[in-house]
């Protein structure tokens, strides 16, 4: 890796950096880590100021652009098109993130800089050097098999080839569990070992399933963060070996739920949401309503067709149980939210609370992905995709008598997901109110760190300085 002249007369340095997100790693959870104790220890641990919402790909578009969601444009998880009056979740294409991003900042300082992004969002078409992102094939007979997509094309083969399938259904879904972590973690050392690249982003979301199926005080909740932390060593030795800096960081804490707010169902009796009938089952029909929300966890991007409902809107939201705050156009804008992807009202839980996507007043009516793992089809988030449903019981057998239909050509649904939403225990997308269960920023470079909590939007800057150091 070179210098230009320019950087080595104003004092710089470059030192290769591996930054590890920890999903849903807290201060207070930081006790049951030791290795990322040890590493805090050594070197400097600070509380991390997140965005509003507090969700996976706002705040990583934060720290990647240095930018605030009203100005990268990524409202959350998903939102509603309004030129295509359809709501998409969990999109891939980078393209849809605004600004410049860390590795395009590093690119123009150091043309040999490179960099690594391994399964942080929004990773398809990045203009990085090297990426690793789910991508599952889905068939026209309706199977979903697992794959990857990878820049450049022919890493993909590599990964697979040395590490066998990513195990897509261990990334999602009620199976989710530490390996889906454990095969991001060797395809972080692999291609630590074999391309070297400067900057280096690994997204590690284990914590991020027991976390919201049991909370954060579930007894269940210590041994799973220990379980991460030693998938962290391997990747926090290889990286002190080839003299890199490690940082590690959370995007959001999840903290103790216990109401599931149904804001879709309170604007559907409202008379507002509209609502398609389709073979008995009930679809949102977002073009053809006055109002209706998109849920993603504590936070809802509410659309309001007319501007002259708004106050009656916004009235309806502030009164129901669970709801913290209704956003005007001058709340979003003070909440760094102004943008034209928002809704018109934005809508925020209060700490023990979170938001259904539930259109549905009744069960038997609901549309028939409702009781799947399907992210892309909800108009909203569900959390309970992470739990069985309770009143199966056993569904362990129903999956594999499930797995055996599809094995023999069959139709099948894998209809295991219950619509009982007070199943769910833990949330996040509002910030916390104790820093100890909030995001945090560690690092093996202390002295580039000053006092206080860092605000998701210096994390751009903080990287770009432990790659090329501070000017003399």
């Amino acid at each position: 890796m070179g210098l230009w002249p320019d950087d080595r007369a104003a004092g710089f340095d470059v030192t290769p950096t591996v930054v590890l997100n920890v999903v849903g790693l807290t201060p207070d959870l930081l006790q049951h880590a030791p290795n990322l104790m040890a590493l805090a220890r050594k070197g400097a641990m600070r509380s991390l100021t997140t965005v509003l919402p507090a969700v996976t790909t706002t705040v990583q578009s934060t720290m990647l652009t240095g930018l605030q969601p009203r100005d990268h444009g990524i409202v959350a998880n998903g939102w509603y098109f309004r030129d295509l009056s359809e709501i998409w979740l969990w999109r891939q294409s980078n393209r849809l993130v605004a600004g410049e991003k860390v590795w395009e900042a590093a690119k123009r300082r150091d043309a040999t800089f490179t960099c690594a992004k391994l399964f942080w969002w929004y990773n398809m078409y990045a203009n990085v050097d090297f990426a690793v992102t789910p991508r599952p094939m889905y068939l026209a007979d309706g199977r979903k098999l697992p794959d990857i997509h990878t820049h450049p094309g022919g890493l993909r083969d590599e990964l697979q080839g040395a590490l066998g399938p990513f195990p897509l259904f261990r990334f999602w879904g009620p199976g989710a569990d530490i390996e889906s972590s454990r095969w991001i973690a060797r395809s972080a050392l692999h291609v630590l070992e074999h391309q070297r690249p400067t900057l280096t982003l690994v997204y590690l979301p284990h914590l991020d399933y027991d976390l919201q199926r049991f909370g954060p005080h579930h007894s269940a909740i210590p041994a799973q963060v220990a379980a991460v932390d030693a998938l962290c060593e391997p990747l926090i030795a290889k990286a002190r070996a080839i003299g890199a800096h490690v940082v590690v960081l959370s995007e959001y804490g999840i903290t103790e739920v216990s109401r599931p707010v149904h804001i879709n169902r309170a604007l559907r009796e409202a008379g507002w949401l509209k609502v398609r009938l389709e073979l008995g089952r009930e679809q949102l029909d977002a073009g053809a309503s006055d109002a209706f929300a998109v849920a993603d966890h504590q936070l809802a991007h509410v659309y309001v067709a007319r501007p002259e409902l708004l106050p009656e809107v916004a009235a309806c939201l502030a009164a129901l149980p669970g709801v913290e705050a209704v956003l005007d156009d001058a709340g979003k804008r003070a909440a760094g939210l102004d943008h034209a992807r928002s809704g018109e009202l934005v809508a925020v839980a209060k700490a023990d609370s979170w938001f259904t996507y539930y259109h549905f007043l009744d069960d038997a009516k609901a549309p028939d992905f409702a009781r799947i793992v399907e992210i892309h089809r909800k108009p909203g988030y569900d959390p309970a995709e992470l739990l069985f449903d309770p009143k199966i019981a056993f569904p362990k057998l129903v999956v594999a008598s499930r797995l055996a239909r599809k094995a023999l050509g069959m139709r099948y649904l894998m209809d295991v997901i219950g619509l009982d939403a007070t199943v769910v225990r833990g949330s996040h997308g509002r910030p916390t109110d104790r820093p100890e269960d909030g995001p945090l920023f560690i690092t093996t470079a202390p002295e580039l760190l000053a006092d206080g909590p860092v605000p998701a939007a210096a994390v751009k800057q903080l990287l770009l300085d432990h790659v090329f150091g501070v000017a003399a």
